[in-house]
């Protein structure tokens, strides 16, 4: 079965083959899962694990945790790229999200002023004033768009909120244009009886179109890279990730494969 990865809130620094030297911050509980999405491939398992019991950690204790790590290895000379919001569920979930990404930014001013902060979000919550103001200040604002076809996103990311379409969420998308790089996994498989593959030409041809009104800073395509919840889905190798990516690039549309 799999489950959640991190069991604490600052985790690494590890290597992220889309972002580098990455410390991560997991602002879900450490013993569970909190997301509105639920989808097929996510590495941290499905939502039925339960959210735990130590719940969100604390803006003060992000904050103490963050910097003390921060000013370790800035005294031991470590290199460090980018400061990454992920972990065990969706980051903007957290109550107090605002406030951690301006304590973010003000600790990692202090300690490693190159570095970006990243956030990986799933886009839900693009609606909120608090979230919007939060992610337009981070270096990489990067927002999921898995299909622009609701039926094919719902069958992946099975979304909490049954109003959660693509025909809602890519204007919204739209108003962040090139403040955000969109991040799409590309993957067949099947799920509860249902086939699943976003890599058909409708599929890319309704990506392009989404992208192009988008008109984000870059697009990040990528597939399955580890253990999945859902056992019966493919991997799309790097050679056909390419092939579309190319068709992408002859629209004018900046992509990177990972």
């Amino acid at each position: 079965m799999v489950t959640i990865l991190f069991h604490s809130t600052i985790f690494g620094p590890i290597h992220s083959r889309r972002l580098g030297t990455s410390l991560g911050v997991n602002l879900s509980p450490n013993d569970g899962k909190i997301c509105s999405f639920d989808c097929v491939y996510c590495e941290a398992g499905y939502n039925s694990q339960g959210p735990g019991t130590t719940g969100f950690p604390a803006r003060d204790d992000v904050k103490k945790q963050l910097e003390e790590k921060l000013k370790s290895m800035s005294q031991a000379g470590d290199r460090l790229d980018v400061i990454t919001f992920s972990g065990n569920g969706e980051p903007t979930l957290h109550p107090c999200f605002e406030d951690i990404i301006n304590d973010t930014i003000e600790v990692r001013d202090r300690y490693y002023p190159s570095a970006k902060v990243s956030v990986l979000c799933n886009s839900t919550r693009l609606d909120r004033p608090d979230v919007n103001r939060a992610l337009r200040r981070v270096d990489n604002c990067i927002l999921k768009l898995d299909s622009a076809l609701t039926p094919t996103m719902r069958l992946i990311d099975q979304p909490g909120s049954p109003q959660f379409t693509c025909e809602r969420l890519i204007p919204q998308l739209a108003q962040f244009g090139d403040q955000c790089i969109i991040q799409t996994m590309m993957l067949r498989g099947n799920h509860n009886g249902k086939h699943i593959d976003n890599t058909t030409p409708e599929e890319v041809d309704a990506l392009i179109e989404a992208y192009k009104t988008i008109r984000p800073a870059e697009v990040m395509l990528y597939s399955i890279d580890r253990a999945t919840p859902e056992s019966d889905l493919q991997k799309v190798e790097k050679d056909e990730l390419e092939k579309i990516a190319d068709r992408m690039r002859g629209e004018g549309i900046k992509v990177q494969v990972s």
